[in-house]
């Protein structure tokens, strides 16, 4: 099929520009009256036609031009109301365009279309999500081990895990009043100063059959002294 006349089909459904239909069909009548007058026919803004401006290309500018996209039903009809050989024409061109978009082939293939587009935003979006756990997974398995385990430590042990003495640590929780020393000499938190920073845990010792609790320092604490002590 000859193309008579330039078909949009960046939107929806195919569309012809105003202008263009205006000098296809040869009116003598201003493009602006003329539209306006064929709209006065029933046709209804953002369903048949949508409005636009546009600046004029030569060098001299001025002011905006204004131009519609009109769906092929809206053209075809136009056409009919010219009541002239080139209507007539043309409006059969509109028909032979909308049978071949309505044809089970052209829907098939924008179907295909529509589920490619589908496809590659999904493929986009489950590369970011990749991307994001990639970077996310090792702060989030540091922090399972650390938290969901729970892996509490004893003031030995985290002494040693911040590579300072066992004393020196102590005496560092003491002064900064973190912890202090009740009438057995246990090391005891201040209530103030917990804040999931330590946790009290009943031990028992099978072999000499004593029971107590014991304060231990939780993921937290451990990561804020090491923070406080790098400062220090």
């Amino acid at each position: 099929m000859t193309d008579l006349i330039k078909i949009n089909y960046d939107s929806e459904k195919p569309t012809v520009l105003g202008r263009d239909l205006h000098e296809a069909l040869e009116v003598k009548e201003k493009y602006v009256d003329w539209f306006n007058r064929m709209r006065e026919y029933g046709f209804t803004e953002k369903i048949d036609y949508v409005g636009f401006s546009e600046f004029s290309e030569k060098p001299t500018g001025g002011r905006p031009k204004q131009d519609h996209l009109i769906t092929i039903p809206m053209a075809k009809e136009i056409c009919m109301l010219q009541r002239s050989e080139k209507g007539k024409m043309f409006r059969q061109y509109f028909i032979q365009i909308e049978e071949n978009w309505n044809s089970p082939e052209m829907v098939m293939s924008r179907a295909l279309k529509m589920a490619e587009s589908k496809i590659k935003t999904l493929q986009s979006i489950n590369s970011q999500l990749t991307v994001d756990n990639t970077i996310m997974k090792p702060k989030a398995d540091y922090f399972d081990e650390l938290v969901d385990r729970n892996l509490l430590t004893s003031f030995r042990e985290t002494a040693k895990q911040l590579e300072i003495k066992e004393k020196a640590f102590i005496n560092f929780l003491i002064s900064h009043k973190y912890v202090y020393r009740d009438k057995k000499g246990k090391l005891q938190p201040y209530a103030d100063k917990n804040k999931g920073l330590f946790e009290l845990k009943e031990t028992f010792n099978e072999k000499t059959n004593w029971s107590g609790t014991q304060t231990l320092i939780t993921p937290k604490g451990r990561e804020t002294f090491r923070l406080l002590m790098i400062n220090n």
